[in-house]
This record gives structure tokens, C-alpha cells and sequence, in this order.
């Protein structure tokens, strides 16, 4: 995966917000010198903005959540808290912001958390398990604030949303030629099987990808096992993802089923997350299977396909892997267009929403007794965030001058 290192420095030069994203495992060491009360939680390990999206649930309601794993394991809550409120001071210097209206969006963000929290701590276990956000909640919680435009614009992306899935993925990734539907050559963003290795070795590989999913149905309900025998392997390929994620280990697998119906799944290596130096190892040897527990502990719903393997790589280290559809309603916000007052909702949307997850794995009574009712909290989060941002701005500037030395 050496030679994926070009486009991996390429995507995080592009700014500081895009070198915060790929640099989890920075803040994790910034992190560990910082106080913290001691409560802790199923950590998602890397809350920033771009982290948080729509996707559909097993009812086929679209849902606002949490959406990357990598990194979960239990911790601290309060450096998930971090990681987003200065994602989002970060993000509102790349969209040229002033000082005071990011500071406004950054204590909108941590009041957010903080007031759902202390909603949570008072309402019964049971129903903080089943709140999920949903647009028709989203709509009555921030509708009135939002306005019409904001709301046409929530419309178009869940019109958008639920066009996204295994039939669209495979009419954009594929195409069909004499052997059948198979993945599209698009190097090195996506590079099917038969151009990675050369004859028999190619064949090799192949089987490798089969066993892995024989493997993962293991790891399934016995419900969704059968879903999935009803689906047979066509093709793989390798498939860059993210910013961060560029250089991991990660296949996009097509299966067909009856008249050749696509489900598309993305198999993503699982490493050791970059929170265990500091929170301790995860109880879990599988990291597949830590990714896959820690998403359910956070998430109101989850993949129907979600489960883990494991398997020899292209180099023949046996590595983890967790398995998840590569399409399915997913849709994320573009940062890059909102204005002030939509980014201050958004914001907010993303606090309540790692706050439910924090409820859902730790103690909410807790948390919010030690949160307060006052606003010291939010103020801390603000001066946090903006000096975590200065810090960020200068070793992206380093990182950018290291990578064109080296270049």
C-alpha cells in the first residue's frame, strides 16, 4: 500500500481541516495529556464534522448518525467532545468565518452536547436506546431556526440520500462486458482484482476474497446469513476511502443475486485503533469485531450487513477486517457550502448525536451532573478549540513543507 502514500499526503496538504481529519492519531497523543473527570464511554474515537452522516436503517428510515469506526474503544468522553468542537473551529477557519461567529458555532456545538446529555440523564434507559434522529425529528427540533431555505435543502439531500444505494454504486463502479458485470478500472482510486496480479495469482487472490466472505457470514445472525447466502460473489476491487483511511487495506466487493441484483459491500481493515496507547487495548482480539461493537453501542441502527473477518492481504498477513454495505442511503454534508447559521445547526445536530451515543455506553446521570447547568462547560470547549485550531494550522503548515522536501 506504499504506493497509495502520494495520494494520502495530497488529500491532508489540502488544508487544515483536511490534515485534521487524516491525523486522528495526533490528537489522541495531544489528547492523553489533558485533564478529564475519570466517566467513561464508548468512545468513537474520531467525532469530527465529516463523521457524521445519513444512511438508511433496517426499517428503511433514513437516520442521522455516527458513521466511522475505526478508532472506537472505550475512554474519556470528553475526547470525543474535543475532537468535534475543533473540527468545527477548524472548518469554519477553511470557510473564512470571523473569530466571534465560529466561537458562537464551536459553544452552540458543546451546549448542544451538553443539554442533551442532561436531557438523557432524566429520561428513562429504554427510550435513550431507542431515540435515533431522523429528518421528521431533525425538522421539529431545529426546523423553526433553520428556515425554508435550509429545509429545501434538507429535502433535496434525503431525495438524494435514498437514491444511494447497491443499484447506484453498481451502475457508477461497473460495467457489464463478456464475462459479466465487473468492477471499472479507475487506478488508484479503484483497481479490480484482475489488474492487481497477473494469472494464476490473480485466480489466488480471488479465493482469498471468497474465503474471507465465507468467514464474514459467520460472524452474521443466522437471519442474516440467509439474507446474504442469497447473494453470490462476482467481483472485487481495491478501493481508496477518505482521507485518513487512504493507505488502509480496503476491497469493494460485488455480489449478485436473483436477475442479478447487486449488493455492493466494502471489506475495510480493522488495526489496532490509535486510542489503545493511551485508553488501553480493547477486551476484543478481533479489531473487525471491535469496530462492529463499538458501532452498535453507538448507533441507534446499524448495517444489516455489518459483521467482521479476518484474512491474508495481499502481502499474506492474515489482518482483520470489518464488512459493511458500500452504499446504502449514504449521504454527508458538504462543509464546504454551509453558511454560518446552517454550520451552528449542524454543529448542534452533531453534539446531540454524540451525546445520545455517550448515553448509550456510559453514565448519562453522571456526565451531566459533572456538565452542569451553566455555561463553563461551553466556554471551556470554545478556548479549547480555538488553540487546538492554532496548533493544528502550524503542523499542517509543517506537514505540507515536509511532504514537498520530500517529494
Amino acid at each position: 500500500m506504499q504506493e497509495l502514500l502520494p495520494l494520502r499526503n495530497q488529500r491532508m496538504s489540502e488544508s487544515p481541516f483536511a490534515f485534521f481529519r487524516g491525523s486522528a492519531a495526533v490528537m489522541a497523543s495531544d489528547l492523553a495529556t489533558t485533564p478529564v473527570s475519570g466517566i467513561r464511554v464508548q468512545l468513537c474515537g474520531d467525532a469530527h464534522l465529516s463523521n457524521f452522516g445519513g444512511y438508511a436503517s433496517p426499517d428503511r428510515t433514513l437516520v442521522f448518525d455516527l458513521n466511522d469506526f475505526d478508532e472506537t474503544l472505550p475512554g474519556p468522553w470528553e475526547w470525543d467532545v474535543k475532537r468535534l468542537v475543533a473540527s468545527v473551529e477548524i472548518a469554519g477557519r477553511d470557510r473564512g468565518y470571523g473569530d466571534q461567529r465560529r466561537r458562537r458555532i464551536v459553544m452552540a456545538t458543546s451546549r448542544a452536547y451538553r443539554m442533551a446529555m442532561r436531557e438523557f440523564a432524566s429520561t428513562g434507559t429504554l427510550d435513550v436506546w431507542y431515540t435515533r434522529m431522523t429528518p421528521a425529528y431533525l425538522r421539529a427540533r431545529w426546523g423553526s431556526s433553520a428556515g425554508s431555505e435550509a429545509l429545501d435543502a434538507l429535502d433535496r439531500l434525503v431525495e438524494k440520500a435514498m437514491r444511494k444505494d447497491s443499484a447506484r454504486a453498481a451502475s457508477k463502479l461497473t460495467g457489464v462486458g463478456e464475462g459479466g458485470r465487473r468492477f471499472l478500472s479507475d487506478p488508484p482510486v479503484l483497481v479490480p482484482v484482475s489488474e492487481l496480479l497477473e494469472g494464476q495469482a490473480s485466480l489466488v487472490l480471488e479465493e482469498v476474497v471468497r474465503q474471507a466472505l465465507r468467514s464474514y457470514r459467520e460472524s452474521l445472525p443466522r437471519s442474516r446469513r440467509h439474507l446474504l447466502e442469497q447473494f453470490r460473489y462476482a467481483d472485487a476491487a481495491r478501493k481508496v476511502v477518505g482521507v485518513g483511511s487512504v493507505g488502509t487495506r480496503a476491497w469493494a466487493v460485488l455480489m449478485l443475486g436473483v436477475d442479478d441484483e447487486p449488493l455492493m459491500l466494502q471489506l475495510k481493515e480493522a488495526s489496532e485503533s490509535v486510542l489503545a496507547p493511551y485508553a488501553g487495548r480493547s477486551l476484543l482480539e478481533h479489531h473487525g469485531e471491535r469496530v462492529v461493537a463499538g458501532q452498535h453501542l453507538l448507533q441507534a441502527s446499524s448495517d444489516v450487513f455489518l459483521g467482521w473477518t479476518r484474512g491474508p492481504a495481499l502481502d499474506g498477513v492474515n489482518r482483520d477486517f470489518y464488512v459493511r454495505q458500500l452504499w446504502d442511503w449514504k449521504v454527508s454534508v458538504d462543509l464546504a457550502r454551509q453558511d454560518p447559521a446552517t454550520m451552528a445547526i449542524y454543529g448542534q445536530l452533531c453534539g446531540w448525536t454524540l451525546a445520545r451515543g455517550h448515553a448509550r455506553s456510559g453514565d448519562r446521570i453522571a456526565i451531566a451532573a459533572y456538565l452542569g447547568s451553566g455555561s463553563a462547560f461551553d466556554e471551556a470547549m470554545g478556548d479549547f478549540a480555538a488553540t487546538y485550531a492554532d496548533q493544528t494550522e502550524r503542523d499542517h503548515d509543517r506537514f505540507v513543507a515536509a511532504t514537498r522536501d520530500a517529494g
